[in-house]
């Protein structure tokens, strides 16, 4: 075993560690396995935000598609600024009622807004579904980080697997208290490994940042600039606004909220956590110095671009320290993620079809999905070729039709009924589907369009067509509608 493997697997065992030591003192009941015992304040809330929003798509994916695609990288720097200004105003009320009602899971607040058991349970499954191509994303960093570390002596699907395993012995042992500490710990390395190698492989190798530019500019002509076709700016501004509106839609993502003790926690958050945007810059500076130190990396390569032009320019150790930061980047989301997935199946299902259960069944059940949760990443992630990038977007255009329903939700009066809400869910997720299965664009449906319409992001097709669907649904059914939980609850 080299030194990196070595320091990964130290890394590895003391995220171990911590997840034992968070639950220690705390029986892991429902309430306090999935939501923490909602008591978390504005430290623990902002890093376990961070711990699963910053992952090997940041890590690795983010200076991936920078080193792959170029300017159209920029829309990752964007999206997440925009959405924490949404936050500002939607979480809070989000919070207060699900702390008003005992919810702790997103199909919950669906089913209860609504009034309708029905209405959670799509959610959950939609949720699920969404929740694959993002822990294959992080199962997929994983492989990619261990391959990488151990200079390819280690198969990608062998370190898929390893990693796999780790990860559910860890949601097991921890619970959502373990993935919070383990985040504090993931975010000091991130930011100082980000920063470092933002700051020194363009200095190294150029002699500065403006260096850089100019060299890449000259080797790869526009590579810095938005293309007039594909991926141009009406799509650059689309995907920014289809994944700002969804980033919060994330079943984790939700759940993640529902831990804080009190609601100031998300205005405070919303105010800083934009500035963890910058992060991202560094590594773009990464992924633009890689282009012609490892060049040739293609598709699903490009994910390697960062580990690729560590292991040319540092010894082992220092390859070893920049491992296990990413190994800690995709356990604390990876975590959440397969907790929240076999929960919303526990819960919101299972629990659903036979007419209740008790809590103490539901996380019993939960825990001996998460393995199974585990097999189903494992086999995309093996069997798939994608970049990361590209899986979290396909995630994100699934979890963005929750928005509508759930903006109206929040509304004093509600305008959406029951029936809108789900069949403009269904819509919406139906068109993803097609247009995911026939690799379709704007463009190919309607070519005689506008080049800055056929641009658009296709998610922005089934989003339109869930608010259509809603509008409709809703206006013809708000005859018959009673009073949803969103009215009647103070």
């Amino acid at each position: 075993m080299n030194i990196a493997l070595l320091l990964i697997g130290i890394m590895t065992v003391f995220a171990l560690v911590l997840g034992i030591v968070a639950r220690s003192k705390n029986e892991m009941n429902l309430e306090q396995w999935t939501v923490g015992g909602r008591h978390f304040g504005v430290v623990l809330v902002f890093i376990l935000l961070a711990g699963e929003i910053y992952t090997t798509f940041t890590f690795l994916g983010a200076s991936g598609y920078s080193y792959g695609f170029g300017a159209p990288a920029y829309y990752i720097l964007v999206y997440g600024t925009l959405a924490y200004v949404i936050s500002y105003f939607m979480l809070p009320k989000i919070w207060a009622y699900a702390r008003s009602h005992a919810l702790i899971s997103q199909p919950d607040f669906f089913a209860h807004k609504y009034n309708s058991p029905v209405l959670g349970l799509l959610v959950a499954l939609v949720g699920v579904i969404a929740l694959v191509p993002y822990l294959v994303l992080q199962f997929t960093g994983l492989g990619v980080i261990v391959q990488a570390a151990s200079y390819d002596a280690v198969p990608k699907p062998v370190a898929i697997i390893i990693g796999a395993a780790v990860v559910t012995l860890y949601v097991i042992i921890s619970g959502i208290r373990g993935s919070a500490w383990t985040a504090i710990v993931k975010d000091i390395m991130i930011i100082s490994v980000a920063a470092f190698l933002g700051f020194y492989l363009p200095i190294h190798y150029y002699g500065g940042l403006g260096n850089l530019f100019a060299a890449v500019n000259t080797a790869k002509p526009g590579f810095l600039a938005f293309a007039a076709h594909g991926q141009s700016l009406s799509w650059f501004v689309s995907t920014s606004l289809l994944t700002a509106l969804g980033f919060f839609m994330w079943p984790h993502s939700l759940g993640a909220c529902f831990t804080a003790r009190d609601a100031s926690v998300f205005r405070k958050n919303a105010i800083v956590l934009p500035i963890y945007q910058l992060v991202m810059l560094f590594v773009f500076f990464v992924g633009f110095t890689a282009v012609l130190v490892v060049p040739g990396l293609k598709g699903a390569a490009t994910n390697m671009a960062l580990l690729k032009i560590t292991v040319a320019t540092f010894p082992p150790w220092m390859v070893g320290v920049v491992g296990a930061t990413g190994v800690l980047t995709a356990l604390v989301p990876g975590s959440l993620i397969m907790m929240s997935a076999a929960t919303l199946f526990s819960r919101n299902v299972i629990a659903m079809l036979r007419g209740g259960q008790s809590d103490e069944t539901t996380v019993r059940q939960a825990k001996f999905l998460v393995p199974v949760v585990a097999i189903i990443g494992c086999y995309f992630a093996i069997a798939g070729n994608s970049t990361i990038v590209a899986l979290l977007l396909m995630g994100y255009n699934f979890v963005t039709q929750f928005f509508p329903a759930l903006v109206c939700s929040l509304l004093r009066r509600n305008p959406a009924t029951k029936e809108g809400a789900f069949v403009g869910i269904l819509a919406g997720v139906g068109t993803v589907v097609y247009l995911t299965l026939t690799h379709q664009t704007i463009g190919g449906l309607l070519p005689g369009l506008p080049d800055v319409v056929k641009d658009l992001n296709v998610g922005i097709i089934a989003l339109l067509v869930n608010v259509i669907v809603l509008t409709v649904v809703s206006a013809a059914t708000a005859g018959r509608r009673v009073p949803l939980a969103s009215e009647t609850a103070k």
